[in-house]
């Protein structure tokens, strides 16, 4: 139909007759094609064509579009326009010279005169438009004008009287329907037809040719590989570059319009955005039909996502900015939610203070209840930096410094930086006191925590509340401690005892039983039961920032039990819960937890590989002093393992001002006292010890189950020669209660050895060796069999010392301990293992199988060096029994002396204890 129109048109005009066409239609649904079209046909027939195009930047220019007639026509034909005319001043001699102009024109040759968008010509070419549409009837002259459909000429009287003329004729164009749409992507080669690429076809550019034809390119124009199933626009491609045109073309009211259904999103409607934009309902309703004519959008919301982004990339950052404030101070005004408020505020980059910080503090905990980690950190900076009340920015710095610890473990720590200088200059409020206390317990900062706890105190005498040097607990189940067995819950008490240290007191129900203080563990005649408790807390226990460290606080309550390996599927069940959650601070905290209890057991690959998880969980070049406890491991495990290079590589990285004043600093400190001390650097690796056990004493942390520094400085001694402070040590360390811990016991027995009498080595190192085996550290019982069989060695019963040697060779083999392996037999690697080939060294389930419980009791003893008479004293069983015993553990394993025993047969060694 437009065709026939076009055809009827031109040739109405050759024949002689005056036509007015006028096109309307959405942006981009082809107006200016329609031109072209015209323009096309009208120069093959020989007509003198005049072409000009309406700017919205160019419309406050008087006769702007009327020059662009003038000069598009042969020169000399139209009428120079004046300097007064120019400056708006508009003559009816004018007007009529121009006419005159037009009909000479068309009596060589017929005249089109095609102005496209129309609505933004200016109001002085309107004029001449109009004269010569009303004086050119009988001329050959053709105009053609194309206007949008909602975007009208600011003259509400042309458009009107244009209609009264009777050579007026209107084309109405529109968007294509879906049959159009596949009849229109059938002239694409190689592009899809299936039903499903045209549906995503039609509904992304609703029809407009325009958007269409962009979309089809952009798709045909990404490489194969990399082409999606359904057209996908993206933001900057030549589809949003259409859709920017065609809003540009539409009016600087469709812009705006555009602009703030993109900041308002989801939640835009016409009297939001009419709102926003400060104009009537009317207004802002129009140019929502103008958008959904032009298939930009769909009611308020726009087609495709990549739409509302291009949109507000096109933006000034300033305006853009402006918006988005405005957005948020409108959306709060009518009560929407506050992460939609918050969204608005964190893109403008401001907030009110009076109302704005709220909102943003409860997006925040809001966006941690979905894991959203940065979202909220971005609230919580964003509270801050707009906050003018200087008590509400540092309890928002508190809890920024928690929520960070999720992610980056440095960037808590220095959030706490700014509450510690209020603290310092009394402007802390005392009800923010106990969450800086308890944040910096968590971080591990244990001289700046007491610090806070000693204002506190002051505080609190000064105004007469509560006791001096308390600071009242809490819930347990959100704050720190184990459910009670009960079903009650138990409360938790921080307080400092004597020398300073800060201390932990869990009540359950009635009865209060002394508990793990934030850093430490129950004591070791408790273990069992607070184990247990321990086990049930993480049953139930939930994570989150409140929860973290009780859960670590359980953690570290069996670690540094009995059963180490009672912590390990906890805490990999949590550090899998933290990777899903995308919490890589939380992550490497459980990565760190499994390397210690790797440790424990003396799997040094295991730790060294868990510590290296930790590592890389943190931002690149970090330097929190966190980051020291899983280094601690890999010094620990390379020099343990004799690689002293790599080693000393890790004590190369610089160490943060504050570590010393955390309880990071025993770990580390031991890991490079243990690194002295195989170098043979032996006063430094004492001073270190040293300074572990002054810091665990000052901290009131001092527990042989976590730091045994005193039998490590004993080592040190015994290097010096000191045979007497080594003695004092260790003899202290055996005294302790935590010597009821095997591990404990162990180790301190092995280095008491090294000060006993020769004939005394060979019991105090077959103990160790119990109790080691008991606990199930195969570092520290590879180090106490290879002194065993050095001892039976000194003592000579080369026999033994023989079979026990080889022993810990193979366990030192095991464990990667490569320093134990060379003492043990120096000069024996891999590639040439003694007996390597022993298959009942790797005693497997059917060995295991084979024996009873006696037998297997018999035969752990005897494959560590013990007499028949021994194993019978030890077993209380008489040595004929024992005897017997071999006999048949001989049979059965197939073998025809002791050192064929095997060393890892399944038995609970506290049977044998």
């Amino acid at each position: 139909m437009e065709l026939e129109t076009l055809d009827s048109a031109i040739a109405g005009c050759l024949s002689g007759s005056s036509r007015i066409v006028f096109v309307e239609g959405p942006s981009g649904c082809g107006k200016s094609e329609f031109i072209e079209n015209i323009a096309e046909r009208a120069e093959k027939s020989g007509a003198t064509l005049l072409r000009a195009v309406g700017s919205d930047r160019e419309r406050a220019v008087p006769l702007g579009a009327l020059r662009q007639l003038i000069t598009s026509a042969p020169a000399g034909t139209l009428p120079q326009i004046t300097p007064a005319e120019s400056a708006g001043l508009v003559r009816v001699e004018a007007m009529h010279e121009f006419c005159a102009a037009l009909r000479r024109l068309s009596t060589q040759s017929p005249v089109v005169v095609c102005v496209d968008d129309l609505q933004h010509v200016d109001d002085s070419t309107l004029q001449y438009l109009l004269y010569a549409a009303r004086r050119t009837r009988s001329a050959r002259i053709l105009l053609v004008l194309a206007e949008s459909l909602h975007e009208h000429t600011s003259d509400p009287v042309f458009g009107t009287e244009l209609l009264r003329l009777p050579h007026f004729e209107r084309v109405r164009l529109e968007r294509l329907d879906r049959a159009g749409v596949a009849e229109l992507a059938q002239g694409y080669a190689g592009l899809p037809q299936g039903d499903v690429f045209i549906d995503g076809l039609y509904a992304i550019s609703g029809g407009n040719p325009l958007l269409l034809r962009a979309l089809v390119e952009e798709h045909r124009a990404t490489p194969p590989a990399h082409r999606s199933a359904l057209p996908s626009p993206k933001a900057g491609g030549p589809f949003t570059q259409a859709v920017l045109t065609c809003l540009h073309r539409g009016g600087q009211a469709t812009v705006r319009l555009a602009e703030a259904l993109a900041v308002l999103r989801g939640a835009g409607s016409v009297e939001s955005a009419g709102r926003l934009l400060g104009t009537s309902e009317a207004a802002a309703s129009q140019a929502v039909h103008a958008l959904n004519a032009a298939g930009i959008a769909d009611g308020c919301g726009f087609r495709h996502p990549a739409v509302g982004a291009a949109i507000l990339h096109a933006m000034e950052p300033a305006d853009r900015a402006a918006l988005h404030r405005d957005a948020a101070c409108l959306l709060h005004s009518i009560g929407a939610p506050s992460p939609v408020v918050a969204a608005h505020l964190l893109a403008a980059g401001d907030a009110d203070a009076r109302w704005g910080v709220a909102a943003l503090r409860d997006a925040a905990e809001q966006a941690l209840a979905d894991d959203d980690v940065s979202q909220a950190v971005a609230c919580l900076t964003l509270a801050h930096q707009t906050c003018t009340d200087d008590q509400r920015g540092s309890a928002i710095k508190i809890r920024l410094a928690a929520v960070t610890w999720r992610v980056d473990p440095g960037a808590a720590e220095e959030h706490t930086w700014e509450p510690l200088v209020a603290l310092r200059a009394g402007r802390l409020a005392e009800s923010h006191m106990t969450s800086l206390a308890r944040l910096l317990l968590t971080q591990g900062r244990v001289d700046e925590a007491t610090e806070v706890l000693d204002r506190l105190a002051d505080v609190r005498e000064e105004g007469g509340g509560h006791a001096p040097n308390a600071m009242r607990g809490t819930t347990v189940g959100a704050q720190f401690g184990y459910p009670a067995a009960t079903g009650s819950r138990a409360v938790v008490s921080i307080s400092k005892d004597a020398d300073g240290a800060p201390t932990v007191t869990l009540t359950e129900g009635a009865a209060a039983r002394p508990a793990a203080g934030m850093w430490t563990v129950p004591a070791t005649a408790e273990g069992e039961v607070a184990a247990a408790a321990a086990e049930r807390f993480l049953q139930t226990a939930v994570l989150t920032d409140t929860t973290i460290e009780p859960i670590g606080q359980a953690l570290r309550t069996l670690v540094h039990g009995d059963r180490p390996d009672r912590a390990m599927p906890w805490c990999q069940s949590f550090l899998e819960e933290a990777d899903r959650r995308n919490a890589p601070g939380w992550k490497a905290a459980f990565a760190q937890a499994q390397a210690v209890i790797m440790i424990r057991q003396g799997n040094l690959r295991a730790a060294e590989e868990y510590a290296t998880m930790a590592l890389d969980c943190l931002p690149e070049k970090n330097s929190s002093v966190f980051a020291c406890a899983p280094r601690s491991i890999l010094i620990y495990t390379a020099t343990a393992q004799g690689r002293h290079g790599a080693a000393a590589r890790q004590l190369n990285h610089p160490v943060p001002d504050g570590l010393f004043r955390t309880v990071y600093a025993l770990s580390y400190l031991r890991a490079r006292g243990s690194y002295h001390l195989a170098t043979n650097c032996f006063h430094a690796a004492l001073s270190d010890f040293l300074e572990v056990g002054r810091l665990a004493r000052r901290w009131g942390l001092d527990r042989a189950v976590v730091v045994p520094w005193r039998s490590d400085a004993a080592e040190a001694l015994v290097h010096l020669g000191d045979r007497q402070q080594a003695e004092q040590l260790v003899m202290e360390q055996l005294a302790m209660g935590d010597a009821r811990n095997a591990r404990v016991r162990g180790v301190s027995l092995r280095v008491r050895a090294a000060i006993a009498e020769v004939s005394q080595r060979p019991r105090l190192l077959a103990e160790a060796v119990d109790e080691l085996r008991k606990y199930g550290d195969r570092l520290e019982l590879s180090r106490a069999l290879s002194d065993l069989g050095q001892a039976f060695q000194a003592v000579g019963e080369p026999a033994r010392a023989s079979m026990v040697t080889r022993r810990a060779w193979h366990l030192a083999k095991e464990c990667g301990i490569e320093s134990v392996r060379e003492r043990s037999l120096p000069g024996h690697h891999s590639r040439t293992a003694p007996a390597q080939e022993d298959p009942l060294w790797t005693a497997d389930s059917e060995a295991d199988a084979k024996l009873s419980d006696s037998e297997k009791r018999v035969a752990v003893l005897a494959a560590y060096g013990y007499t028949n008479r021994e194993i019978a004293l030890k077993l209380y069983v008489t040595v004929s029994t024992v005897e017997q015993h071999l006999t048949r553990v001989y049979r059965k394993l197939n073998i025809t002396r002791r050192q064929e025993l095997p060393m890892n047969l399944q038995l609970n060694m506290a049977e044998i204890a």
